[in-house]
């Protein structure tokens, strides 16, 4: 998946975030990506705020683009690996006026690759964030 800008997974969340929170769930979405062998990984987007998530992208930057797509599965990447590392508590806070990100985390989930599962690395985007932040060191 290409890059995006950091302004754009940020504008991508909050606008998410507002579709959701509005109850606005979306249709179950499933993509094939087919590989140059012949051989494709399937991704569903079935859980009702991964829905919510990625209807509100579409309605954004149109999911049936490169760039529209990339947002898409890089903001629900993101979403995912905060959810799984607990390390990176300190990068971010959510509250009921929205999302703060650590700019470093921000613009790695902007620019690093997704695995054929459409996920971070965690240790990966670790390793990136402990050379990213001047004079600190990601948790252990």
């Amino acid at each position: 998946m290409p890059a995006v800008t950091p302004d754009a997974l940020l504008g991508a969340w909050d606008a998410a975030r507002a579709h959701a929170h509005a109850g606005r769930w979306g249709p179950t979405r499933t993509l094939l990506f087919r590989r140059p062998d012949g051989s494709a990984t399937v991704l569903s987007i079935a859980d009702r705020d991964a829905r919510s998530w990625a209807e509100a992208v579409d309605r954004r930057a149109d999911l049936g683009t490169l760039p529209g797509l990339a947002l898409c599965l890089r903001l629900l990447a993101l979403v995912e690996v905060m959810t799984r590392s607990g390390w990176m508590a300190g990068l971010f806070a959510v509250t009921a006026e929205g999302v703060e990100l650590h700019p470093s985390l921000l613009r790695a989930a902007a620019a690093m690759p997704l695995d054929a599962g459409a996920r971070f690395d965690a240790e990966q985007l670790r390793g990136l964030l402990s050379r990213g932040l001047p004079g600190s060191r990601v948790p252990a």
